[in-house]
């Protein structure tokens, strides 16, 4: 035991201080390039490659049990594994709700001086217009002619004034529309407008309505007349929910509804949805439900949090955390607190407008479904309708967070609905104005431990690095030190041991 403290010592002492100058300069630079990989492969893939590896294959090697089975959460919603691929990719949806620009866009210009809708948002509506406004025959007719262009056209007075020369030569229903969406500085001017729109339409859609099986040429034009008619009907029912006239608005919703039950792509029923919860007609609310909340329709922030806010109404007004942590919660308030979990990990993002923890823009004319725009555009609208029912609000603020603790780990996995697309973020940059707005992200990439401890070491190392060169006998000093120090306990441990046993035992036990 002494002979190797003594071998020991006199290694020490025989190392000079360019070895402690090459071991340090060396870990920094071993921890140096960890840091980096770390670092590029968080960026890339959002998690950390040591603690990915440790998750992945240490553990089961430990004995670790993987809680994130994807044959019992996907089964549970009925959704299948190519469903799930199909629609994990970002797909940026026309939001029901969207604004008048003339008469809301642009009066928020007008006021605060900036822009509530991105060039991306705005170049996707110009290809919506034309695909739904415009067909091949349009060159057949002059003023549809005109508004073939004037969709196409990027600047606003240039479309107007399009719009205008078309209604020189003809009543053209696609015009108006651009009119009462651009030119209208009010919801009473477009709401006008819609309706010499809705003359215009209805002859058209009547005439094509005869001819569409004569040729695929009048087929198109029948399918183009029956979408602007669509469309001025849905925004004529949108005028008279925000001019206060709501019972006309659900009747006119429903009729449309009746009339074209086949064009879901204008998501009717979420207009639909918000004017009954105005009318606090619950019953009615619950039966659209009943037909839209189902496994094989596409989901929406609008479907989710509805449905919490139905079950959250019926317990919310006599609801206390602390009544519940005493008793345990009810099968209602259970109910209640699942629908929550449910909205709250189709979208995460609702829950901080909702409680008002984060401030409200105007929605844009596109949303992504889980992302961020969609959450803007749900709380813009049904903020008034949640805080109308006591306790609501209060409820979801004590039980949303819950939600992530149910998701599996990684939260990518999901629970109730297919992964979370890791793409939103990306999406809602081009959708939302960043220039006043922040964008919230989800799962929040937080920096894992691993790349913290190994910033840390690689920066404590550069700096012994350092301090080794610029001081080279004094460090060696501190290296003996703190080596002396470190083998203190062991040389304590081993010296009681010998006290302790026989010096023939210890004899022998050195020798093998």
């Amino acid at each position: 035991m002494f002979g190797t403290e003594s071998s020991l010592s006199m290694f020490l002492n025989t190392l000079t201080p360019k070895f402690y100058v090459a071991l340090t300069g060396t870990s920094s630079l071993i921890s140096g390039l960890i840091l980096i990989f770390e670092w590029w492969y968080f960026r890339k893939y959002g998690t950390s490659f040591i603690e990915q590896v440790s998750v992945s294959h240490l553990r089961p090697l430990l004995g670790g049990v993987d809680n994130a089975s994807p044959s019992s959460s996907s089964t549970s919603n009925g959704d299948t594994d190519s469903s799930r691929q199909s629609v994990s990719e970002c797909k940026v949806w026309r939001n029901p709700l969207n604004l008048f620009r003339g008469a809301e866009y642009n009066r928020y210009t007008w006021v605060t001086g900036r822009e509530p809708l991105t060039y991306y948002d705005m170049n996707l509506s110009a290809q919506d217009h034309q695909t739904f406004f415009t067909c091949e025959s349009d060159q057949l007719r002059p003023a549809d002619a005109i508004m073939q262009k004037a969709w196409r056209e990027r600047n606003p007075q240039a479309r107007v004034s399009a719009a205008h020369e078309a209604l020189e030569l003809e009543d053209c229903a696609t015009a108006y529309i651009l009119l009462a969406e651009e030119e209208a500085t009010t919801i009473i001017e477009a709401e006008k407008l819609f309706k010499q729109a809705l003359k215009a339409g209805e002859g058209c859609y009547r005439r094509s309505q005869q001819l569409q099986h004569h040729s695929t040429q009048y087929e198109a034009q029948h399918r183009r007349d029956t979408n602007v008619l669509v469309y001025i009907k849905r925004r004529l029912a949108m005028c008279s929910r925000k001019l206060g006239r709501t019972r006309e608005a659900v009747k006119m919703m429903r009729d449309l509804m009746k009339e074209f039950p086949l064009l879901s792509m204008f998501n009717i029923h979420e207009n639909l949805l918000e004017s009954l919860l105005e009318l606090q007609a619950y019953a009615d609310v619950q039966a659209v439900l009943a037909k839209y909340d189902d496994i094989s329709l596409p989901k929406s922030a609008t479907i989710c949090y509805t449905a919490a806010l139905l079950k959250a109404r019926g317990v919310s007004d006599k609801f206390s955390p602390e009544a519940a942590s005493r008793r345990g919660l009810s099968m209602a308030e259970m109910n209640a607190v699942e629908a929550i979990h449910r909205a709250v990990e189709f979208n995460p993002h609702v829950p901080k407008y909702l409680l008002e923890m984060k401030s409200l823009i105007l929605p844009p004319e596109h949303i992504l479904k889980r992302g961020d725009s969609e959450a803007i555009a749900y709380a813009f609208f049904h903020l008034q309708h949640w805080k109308r029912v006591e306790g609501a609000l209060n409820l979801l603020h004590c039980t949303w967070e819950g939600t992530f603790r149910m998701i599996p780990y990684p939260l990518e996995k999901g629970h109730l609905f297919y992964p979370y697309p890791i793409c939103t973020e990306t999406a809602d940059r081009e959708l939302l104005p960043t220039v006043f707005h922040e964008v919230s992200v989800y799962p929040k990439k937080e920096l894992p431990f691993f790349i913290l401890f190994t910033a840390g070491l690689c920066s404590f190392t550069a700096m012994l690095a350092l301090l080794t060169h610029q001081f080279p006998e004094l460090m060696g000093v501190f290296a003996k030190a703190f080596l002396s120090t470190l083998f203190a306990p062991l040389n304590f441990i081993m010296e009681k041991v010998e006290s302790i046993l026989p010096s023939s035992l210890w004899h022998q036990l050195t020798r093998i």
